[in-house]
């Protein structure tokens, strides 16, 4: 919650992108034994559920990804001092910081006996073995990594709030939810989303960088599953998008 709300803070101060208003946080446990905060309530309908719903035509669908590419860009113009979380600690380097946090997700996975139908040393040795493309990006952005329709609201076709920001940091704009769909066809045609977010094609590195954030989302889905209690069917669902990610950097079963 305090990586959120350091998050709405920085947007609000750094950039044009329209975030709820923050009316009042408590971090002293006072009121009641937690961090708490409210923000105001935005009269509009929530994008990817509405979108889901057929409550909106395709074209509007279209046009509101490609506008929720165009804030995600704004928001990547953000530089911060550092890679990694937004109030540290930081990591002087992008590899040092990604590598660390999806250690920490296989890390949760092994406490929890998560069966990710791979051996733990396996993925690691995957990453690592792809990991130096990571070297390319220097310029620690400011990124949502959650960024999804259905943290956005849209009114009359334009994006006029984002919404959960608490897995924001300082790190690689191609790591953005938006672009999942380049790696994972269960996710949206990424097409509108990259016309926005500027983006018309990848180099090698920037493939291999985006197949390395897939695997890491696979790994949190996979790994949360356990952790949320979810489906059996959540569970083999994750699976699924996992083997896609490992056999994007080569692994086949």
């Amino acid at each position: 919650m305090r990586n959120e709300l350091a998050a709405m803070d920085l947007v609000r101060r750094e950039s044009r992108v329209p975030i709820p208003r923050v009316d009042h946080a408590d971090l002293t446990g006072e009121l009641i034994n937690a961090d708490s905060f409210f923000m105001e309530y935005i009269d509009a309908a929530c994008f990817g559920i509405a979108a889901e719903a057929g409550e909106l035509s395709p074209r509007v669908v279209e046009a509101g990804f490609e506008h929720l590419g165009a804030v995600n860009r704004e928001l990547n113009a953000i530089v911060g001092p550092h890679f990694g979380p937004l109030e540290g600690p930081g990591f002087a380097t992008w590899h040092g910081a990604a590598t660390s946090w999806f250690d920490d997700v296989l890390t949760d996975g092994e406490k929890a006996a998560v069966d990710l139908g791979w051996r733990y040393d396996d993925v690691r040795e995957t990453w690592g073995a792809h990991a130096r493309v990571l070297d390319d990006v220097t310029e620690p952005r400011f990124i949502e990594v959650d960024l999804w329709m259905k943290n956005s609201m849209i009114r009359d076709g334009r994006i006029v709030a984002i919404i959960d920001h608490e897995r924001a940091m300082f790190g690689d704009p191609l790591m953005e939810a938006g672009l999942t769909g380049l790696d994972l066809p269960v996710f949206p045609d990424p097409a509108p989303f990259m016309r926005g977010f500027g983006l018309t094609q990848l180099d090698e590195s920037e493939r291999t960088r985006r197949h390395l954030y897939t695997l890491w989302l696979a790994a949190v889905m996979l790994v949360e599953t356990t952790y949320r209690q979810q489906t059996p069917q959540q569970y083999q669902w994750a699976r699924d998008q996992f083997d896609i990610a490992m056999g994007l950097l080569g692994r086949s079963k």
